[in-house]
């Protein structure tokens, strides 16, 4: 997962987190035990194979997987102890596999193996798809028509996921119906539990006050559970999008939570990376939070939300106790990117920005 990115996120954020580098040694794979399951398993794969780490990602480490018919993409559980339902790959393979059959936008699934002996965790395989990712949100070098044509296309990929009905295409059972807020909140409660290190005053409020506060449920959609720029993939010379990567907070639960979640980067400081409040949205060619609501509602046939200061409360608190999650593996030893430590000193500031909008939403 690629999570919020850290504050001191350096200004060429593309060089910095597109593309490969050599494996940590950490996250060193048995290259010739892999070869051997992808002999068996990937239909047509041939070696010899390279192996090389993605630089992106906080969560599960991703490999590019190169032989010299075709590239492959491994995405593996991290080795070590692990927070409960956590680092869900089988999940992931799961739910783009189903989409994969709808002909929406995710990387061909090859494979899944649950067999921890392979290369010391579970794992799976999909298609390596080329373009671009795109890093900062300003799109800096764009022209101000191509920028807001990358910004509809990423509203009408998340609508088209949000108008699927999860039981027409075998996704019926991928996540418990009904209270979706009431046990995200819950969840993510206890994740933040797990990994506390030092007391934080805004976390014990909006412990409080959030599950006192649910909003009204809403219909039940797959939800990606971490969609924004930097996790799809864009042909190279237009904005279409080739692939939605990095699934494995998907589950089914209230569309809302990922749209109010794309929104909060018009809430985040645009001198970050992933922030756009006080850009010059007009100049860029960015469309406005409102153009967003308009187009996503018009897209999905659904209502624009009417509470977006509490979404926007959970969905910072949710942040916190990802980043949370992170601090706690940087100081196990098992956090994969080496931005973690800068992501894992957010937590205060991200608890503080999602307190900021609980007392907004009445608190």
């Amino acid at each position: 997962m690629t999570q919020t990115p850290p504050e001191d996120a350096p200004t060429d954020a593309q060089s910095t987190f597109s593309g490969t580098r050599e494996v940590d040694p950490r996250y060193a794979l048995d290259e010739a035990s892999l070869g051997v399951w992808l002999t068996a398993n990937v239909e047509g794969y041939a070696g010899p194979l390279t192996v090389r780490q993605f630089k992106g990602g906080q969560s599960n480490p991703t490999y590019e997987l190169s032989t010299p018919g075709r590239t492959y993409v491994l995405r593996r559980k991290p080795p070590g102890t692990l927070l409960p339902s956590a680092h869900a790959v089988d999940r992931e393979f799961t739910v783009i596999s189903a989409l994969h059959a709808q002909g929406y936008p995710v990387a061909k699934p090859w494979a899944l193996c649950t067999d921890d002996g392979v290369i010391g965790s579970m794992f799976y395989v999909m298609d390596k798809v080329e373009g671009r990712v795109l890093w900062d949100l300003k799109l800096p070098g764009m022209a101000p028509a191509e920028r807001r044509a990358v910004y509809n296309a990423q509203v009408d990929t998340l609508a088209a996921l949000h108008r699927f009905d999860p039981a027409a295409i075998g996704l019926g059972d991928y996540g418990k119906p009904g209270n979706y807020f009431e046990r995200q909140v819950g969840r993510w409660t206890k994740q933040y539990r797990a990994s506390e290190i030092d007391p934080i005053p805004a976390m014990d409020r909006l412990i409080d006050f959030l599950p006192a506060t649910l909003p009204p449920e809403g219909p039940t959609r797959i939800v990606h559970g971490d969609f924004r720029l930097d996790n799809m993939i864009l042909a190279p010379d237009q904005a279409q999008v080739r692939a939605v990567l990095d699934w494995e907070l998907s589950t089914l639960g209230d569309p809302l939570a990922d749209f109010s979640y794309l929104l909060i980067a018009w809430a985040i400081p645009g001198s970050l990376r992933n922030g756009l409040a006080g850009a010059d949205l007009k100049a860029l060619g960015i469309p406005s939070v409102e153009e967003v609501v308009a187009r996503y509602s018009e897209k999905t046939g659904a209502p624009a939300p009417s509470n977006l200061d509490w979404l926007f409360a959970y969905n910072l608190f949710r942040l916190a106790a990802i980043c949370q999650g992170i601090a706690g593996r940087v100081r196990d030893g098992t956090a994969a990117s080496p931005q973690a430590k800068s992501m894992a000193a957010q937590v205060p500031a991200l608890a503080e920005g999602a307190w900021s909008f609980a007392k907004k939403a009445g608190a």
